[in-house]
């Protein structure tokens, strides 16, 4: 009882989004989860059917009671047969072993992904803001940018391509 209070808390959406899981894996799993609700619903109606046969009612509706005492006869000898669901039990667990597999697979990328993130953190955190920087350290930083400048004052443009542009002529003259 307390597995199915448990499973109606769950917010398997929640946990499809936030896990950033594949859309093979999801409806695997959604699939899987209707399979297991359609289970225990046929469960629960064939539980809820009454499993015994009441042969004296037939005994006195039906004339001929040979027939009565064959059923009784069939009844009293019956033996469920056995099924060898090891071929099932081998695909569960092969798909268990899979989804186990993925789930380390997406934990190990958010994993590394969260490490990331907290480097980017905290180097957001401790720069310095950009009105304190310097020409120099922007281009002991990037020094392509120092290249480029050197290589237009070089050729005498003084302007950037694009400037103006973008952002208009701003000269008073």
């Amino acid at each position: 009882m307390a597995s199915k209070v448990a499973t109606a808390a769950v917010d398997f959406t929640r946990i499809y989004s936030s896990l950033g899981l594949g859309k093979e894996t999801v409806a695997a799993l959604q699939a899987f989860r209707k399979r297991h609700s359609d289970a225990q619903r046929i469960s629960g109606q064939l539980n809820a059917q009454p499993t015994t046969v009441d042969l004296a009612h037939y005994r006195s509706v039906l004339k001929n009671k040979g027939i009565v005492d064959e059923a009784e006869k069939i009844l009293r000898e019956f033996k469920p047969v056995t099924y060898d669901v090891s071929t099932h039990v081998k695909a569960i667990e092969t798909f268990e072993t899979k989804a186990i597999a993925k789930a380390k697979e997406t934990e190990a990328q958010i994993d590394v992904e969260l490490k990331d993130l907290q480097a980017t953190l905290s180097n957001i955190q401790d720069a310095r803001p950009f009105e304190d920087l310097t020409v120099e350290e922007v281009g002991d930083a990037h020094p392509r940018i120092r290249e480029t400048v050197d290589n237009m004052v070089k050729k005498g443009k003084w302007t950037v391509p694009g400037y103006k542009e973008k952002f208009g002529d701003l000269s008073l003259m």
